[in-house]
């Protein structure tokens, strides 16, 4: 099950780079990558926390409060780049969108790394 577990937090890993990277590459405007980066941020996340705990056997034993942080800057970054996407597609492309998503995933990168 750690393979498992493991594979997952590479996913989640993925949608970080792709969220991060699309915000420095497609500036001033969300690109694709980023919404699909957001989506796996999501569900990967979900997927990890669900995992450690409920699989005693991973020996993960997840701070909530810190999940929870986690999950309303993905939530947030996930909507920005969202609506983002969708005015890009009409042709109004709104930065102060693209640069919540890219900038709140940046933080969200931060409490991981740095909340203890």
């Amino acid at each position: 099950m750690d393979f498992v577990y493991d594979l997952v937090v590479v996913s989640h890993l993925l949608g970080m780079a792709a969220v991060v990277g699309g915000y420095v590459a497609a500036q001033p405007r969300v690109s694709e990558l980023m919404v699909w980066g957001a989506r796996a941020q999501l569900l990967t996340g979900i997927i990890l926390v669900g995992m450690a705990e409920s699989i005693d056997s991973l020996g993960k034993d997840p701070n909530m409060s810190k999940v929870i942080a986690k999950l309303v800057v993905a939530v947030l970054v996930a909507g920005f780049a969202e609506m983002g996407r969708a005015d890009a597609k009409r042709g109004k492309a709104v930065p102060w969108m693209t640069h919540a998503a890219g900038g709140l995933a940046i933080l969200n990168v931060f409490i991981a790394a740095l909340w203890n």
